[in-house]
């Protein structure tokens, strides 16, 4: 009687429709860096990433320059594989939107989890690197409520400074 062999297991990778990513979008320090600042780790039990950013920006007075800077480097990075510039002008708008958020304590670092500018931005550099095509209609959305949302927070925090002002200077005159 023939020895039979014991069954094997094969393993096999189905393919998507998906094109593969060309040299020119995708380039590994960045994905790295946009990785570890912001989703290296999970909070345990509830699938939420967060990465080195909103632990950096727990450091006082330098913690979100610090961020910011990193996250500049990976716009300036971004460049030069050729991304539009108006496409520039948004990962900006989501580093200063990420660096206003980090400048709150505390709950501003609780937001910056889930807010994740760097993945924001190498998701945008891989959309367009390389490219040579005009704005968007979206890009220009994006950049407009930006702006109002922008002067809006800086109206606010006028009227609120003022506000404190007024009542910490003459408390019993109202």
């Amino acid at each position: 009687m023939p020895a039979t062999k014991p069954a094997q297991e094969v393993e096999f990778e189905v393919l998507g429709k998906e094109k593969p990513q060309s040299a020119a979008t995708t380039d590994p320090f960045i994905a790295l860096v946009a990785r570890l600042m912001d989703d290296i780790f999970v909070i345990p039990g509830t699938g939420i990433r967060f990465g080195l950013d909103p632990l950096i920006s727990l450091l006082p007075a330098f913690g979100a320059t610090a961020s910011a800077a990193v996250s500049l480097v990976l716009i300036a990075l971004s460049s030069r594989r050729g991304v539009p510039k108006i496409v520039l002008a948004r990962m900006a708008a989501n580093v200063l939107l990420n660096a206003a958020l980090d400048s709150v304590p505390v709950v501003g670092d609780a937001l910056s989890i889930f807010f994740r500018s760097n993945a924001r931005n190498y998701e945008l550099l891989q959309k367009h690197a390389g490219q040579s095509r005009s704005s968007t209609a979206g890009d220009w959305a994006f950049l407009l409520a930006l702006l109002i949302a922008v002067i809006a927070v800086i109206g606010l925090m006028i009227v609120g400074s003022y506000t404190m002002f007024r009542l910490l200077i003459a408390p019993g005159t109202r």
